[in-house]
């Protein structure tokens, strides 16, 4: 008879496991603020310093808006009306930052930005992943300031959705559903100014 010694047991891959069990130990850094405020501007720096994988949500939005899919006419229409892009069929915004994260898994870390927008979502993402975020950065800026910015971006980078009444309708949005997220994280004590 002879002794053979038992197999290796197969590692499992990242699509074996459950979104939670993956990201569990990954530092996750929310960066939230009206548009324009410079989220992605910082958080392309903090990537870049830090070794971090940047996803910003209206990037990652654009890029669902422009494939050839069924959903993508909704969402370029919602994004140039300055609304929050609800969930769509074949379109929930937490698998595509769950997808967009599991693509980046050698990354030291995560920055979100532009993300969440509000309460349902943060509840939802630790619901989703198991934990939430390490911290939340805010940069707070002046509407005035913000306007000006989005709308040179808009001209720039030829972003439709950066024109004046866009703008103006994501500010009001984003004030008016921002407060109780930030009031989320101040109770667990996870805001950075």
């Amino acid at each position: 008879m002879r002794y053979s010694a038992p197999e290796a047991p197969t590692p499992l891959l990242p699509s074996c496991l459950g979104t939670a069990d993956i990201l569990k130990s990954s530092l996750i850094i929310f960066v939230m603020g009206g548009p324009g405020c410079g989220k992605e501007t910082q958080c392309k720096n903090m990537a870049n310093k830090y070794g971090f994988c940047h996803m910003g949500l209206g990037q990652l939005l654009w890029q669902k808006a422009q494939q050839g899919t069924r959903q993508g006419p909704k969402i370029h229409d919602v994004m140039l009306q300055g609304l929050l892009v609800p969930t769509v069929r074949g379109c929930h915004i937490l698998d595509m930052i769950s997808d967009h994260m599991l693509s980046c898994l050698d990354s030291r870390g995560f920055l979100i930005d532009g993300f969440p927008r509000e309460l349902r979502q943060a509840k939802e993402f630790e619901h989703i992943v198991g934990q939430a975020p390490s911290f939340v950065i805010v940069f707070d800026c002046s509407m005035e300031t913000m306007v000006r910015r989005a709308l040179h971006r808009g001209q720039v980078e030829c972003r439709a959705s950066d024109c004046k009444s866009a703008i103006c309708q994501r500010l009001e949005m984003h004030y008016t559903l921002c407060e109780p997220t930030l009031a989320f994280y101040q109770q667990k004590n996870l805001l950075r100014n």
